[in-house]
């Protein structure tokens, strides 16, 4: 890693709202909690989780650029605005802040969305950005409850979370959600 945590920190925090700083703040101690509890890396988790929004507040021209210049997945142009920070974040981490550990960029490429055969780190990185303390949404008490046994039974409820607002809302669906959710559930045995 080219910088200190600390510097990545506060390069991090100048780019967001102290709400959204926030919320980082509460995804970094609940993908430590998580790593700790299923086994995984809790330092490479931290890092990961302070990076997940790093473009969050990005405009989209400038997330959009940056897909189309560095041949990011041209799906992401057809989808909903709010997954592109991800893919984009993780290459901003690789980048600007010189991360080279390839789970780590994935747990930050995959955070909003999910993917087939998620990595521990990804399942401990988006599950954590789902329930983090300061999250309030109808469901989110029953997500934390099955997180405490279960990061696939906490990521399935997420996603159907997800889905169920997607469809209130008439929005499309991305298809790596859908995708991610069923894995996991073939995964469970279902």
């Amino acid at each position: 890693m080219n910088r200190s945590r600390e510097a990545i920190i506060e390069a991090v925090r100048g780019q967001m709202p102290e709400k959204r700083w926030a919320h980082t703040l509460g995804v970094m101690q609940t993908s430590i909690e998580l790593a700790v509890r299923f086994g995984g890396d809790p330092t490479r988790a931290e890092l990961a989780a302070i990076l997940h929004d790093v473009a969050k507040y990005w405009s989209t021209d400038r997330m959009e650029r940056i897909i189309r210049e560095e041949q990011l997945p041209a799906i992401l142009l057809e989808h909903d605005k709010q997954l592109w920070h991800a893919p984009v974040g993780a290459f901003v981490a690789e980048q600007e802040f010189g991360i080279m550990d390839v789970e780590v960029l994935d747990a930050i490429r995959y955070h909003t969305s999910g993917r087939v055969q998620m990595t521990l780190m990804d399942k401990i990185v988006c599950l954590a950005d789902y329930i983090e303390p300061g999250r309030d949404f109808p469901g989110v008490n029953n997500i934390r409850q099955l997180a405490n046994h279960s990061l696939e039974e906490g990521l399935i409820a997420g996603f159907d979370s997800t889905i169920e607002l997607l469809l209130s809302r008439r929005k499309r669906i991305f298809p790596l959600t859908i995708d991610a959710r069923n894995d996991l559930i073939q995964q469970l045995g279902g």
